[in-house]
């Protein structure tokens, strides 16, 4: 077996962006809405909204895009600029520390630019009260001076389309999240989805694969292209060096076995995390801070990396004493439901 960091950050089954795995990743993003595979409502409603926005020659609505991270927000942000013929700003939130920073930034844009703000729930509240106006009336209100000489200036800004993405929408504001005109969940992929995304890359990246081969790679990627994609670059590796250089379904699965990943995308730590509930705390309840303990990680980590997956598959619950496992979890680890056995779980 390969021996795997237990940083989370290193994760290769993390959905969030990671500089050193995903590098490549902008060469394999789709430039056009023809091109982006899966989220057929999204693309629908996208299509006839710029179509029609096109047909006015006015800016496109400000669009929310909020879902799991890896599902293409940054990436339908790019399309919409590219669809609409605009340039794209990029930033984030996090990056927008001062209002001055934001006031830069929305004073630079020329008319019917896409602005796009990633996590913008992360966006300081005194810089996003520059957003409603800005949002609304394109223009600015900006204070110079303190104290009695201070003065209201109002400054104009040219018409554009603000993108912002979220993996929390319910941490946005009201004021905020209602100055969106287009709202779009994204939803996480099926497998068959997942197995086109991953035929396509490995087009791009010149990688021999058979659909089953694919299929195979897909159906372990959490039902996230990010995932699938930083798979398809390891698998090519071991087929590569100890095949044919194509990657078939037994290519797959003997990789995927290297790497500890099973049929469900659980990795090592996941099957530790459930693994370490069952045989120490009888399936839970167990406290999050007394998880975090136990297994060595801290608790935010657990909460926002580790559990909404295995949540969304059933295999773990959040009660208000605690942690629990179900039994689909003990099933998937051969561990009897039934009994106090502390058997490991077999990969």
């Amino acid at each position: 077996m390969i021996e795997q960091e237990m940083d989370f950050e290193n994760r290769i089954v993390s959905p969030d962006y990671n500089y050193t795995q995903d590098e490549a990743e902008l060469s394999l993003r789709p430039k056009t809405l023809d091109e982006y595979i899966g989220q057929d409502k999204v693309k629908e409603n996208l299509k006839i909204y710029i179509t029609a926005a096109k047909q006015r020659k006015e800016s496109l609505d400000h669009v929310l895009l909020y879902g799991p991270p890896g599902l293409g927000k940054t990436t339908l942000a790019g399309i919409i600029a590219r669809e609409m013929g605009v340039n794209l700003r990029v930033t984030s939130g996090p990056a927008i520390e001062k209002q001055g920073d934001l006031v830069a930034i929305l004073t630079s844009l020329q008319e019917g630019d896409v602005l796009f703000i990633d996590e913008i729930h992360r966006l300081p509240r005194n810089v996003e009260e520059i957003l409603y106006p800005a949002m609304e009336d394109f223009s600015l209100d900006i204070i110079i001076g303190k104290g009695p000489s201070a003065r209201s200036i109002r400054l104009d800004v040219p018409h554009f389309t603000l993108v912002g993405a979220t993996t929390r929408s319910g941490q946005l504001t009201a004021p905020l999240r209602d100055r969106f005109g287009v709202l779009l969940r994204l939803d996480l992929y099926t497998p068959e989805q997942l197995a086109e995304i991953v035929i396509r890359s490995a087009g791009i990246l010149s990688i021999g694969i058979e659909r089953d081969g694919a299929l195979e790679v897909a159906s372990r990627s959490r039902g996230t292209p990010r995932i699938a994609n930083r798979l398809l670059k390891r698998v090519r590796d071991i087929a590569q060096v100890e095949f044919d250089g194509v990657i078939t379904e037994e290519t797959a699965q003997s990789a995927l076995r290297r790497f500890e990943i099973d049929e469900l995308g659980l990795d090592d730590f996941d099957r530790k995390m459930l693994s370490t509930i069952i045989t120490n705390y009888s399936g839970g309840p167990v406290g999050l801070d007394t998880l975090a303990a136990a297994i060595g990680e801290e608790a935010v980590t657990i909460e926002d990396v580790y559990e909404p997956y295995l949540m969304q598959i059933g295999f773990l619950t959040r009660t208000a004493r605690g942690r629990c496992v179900t039994k689909l979890a003990y099933d998937h680890l051969g561990i009897d439901f039934n009994s106090d056995s502390k058997q490991q779980s077999i990969f």
